[in-house]
């Protein structure tokens, strides 16, 4: 089993009953080839980097699963065919690192790239 992400861009009108339309799908097809989904996040109205389709904005869904190798292209096929869904991507969540799991059998935190707080507090090289 891979685990997978998949981005959706619905029109920006979507109501609640055309994202869960759109959830409903994804979910079924999953299910139907062995998998599971694991969380679905709304991202809400969102404007767009360039026009598409004479819209300026839409509305973002993303979602996590995991599922055979055979599911996504029945998945992209599905999404495909959907009238609701303007543009979709599905992408192969890269597995986790070895540093990663060397610091979690230790106990450790992972590194990672500092955020803005803790850069602002650090100093700048000379």
């Amino acid at each position: 089993m891979r685990e997978y992400e998949v981005m959706l861009i619905l029109a920006a009108e979507a109501d609640e009953k055309v994202v869960s339309t759109a959830t409903d799908r994804i979910t079924k097809v999953v299910s139907a080839n062995g998998g599971e989904v694991s969380n679905i996040d709304r991202w809400g109205r969102r404007r767009f980097a360039y026009e598409i389709d004479h819209e300026n904005e839409g509305y973002y869904v993303v979602a996590t699963f995991t599922a055979e190798p055979a599911a996504q292209p029945e998945l992209d096929r599905v999404l495909n065919l959907a009238d609701e869904v303007i543009r979709h991507k599905v992408l192969v969540r890269p597995p986790k690192g070895r540093h990663t799991k060397r610091a979690e059998a230790r106990g450790e935190r992972p590194r990672t790239i500092a955020s803005n707080e803790e850069a602002a507090a650090s100093p700048a090289p000379a």
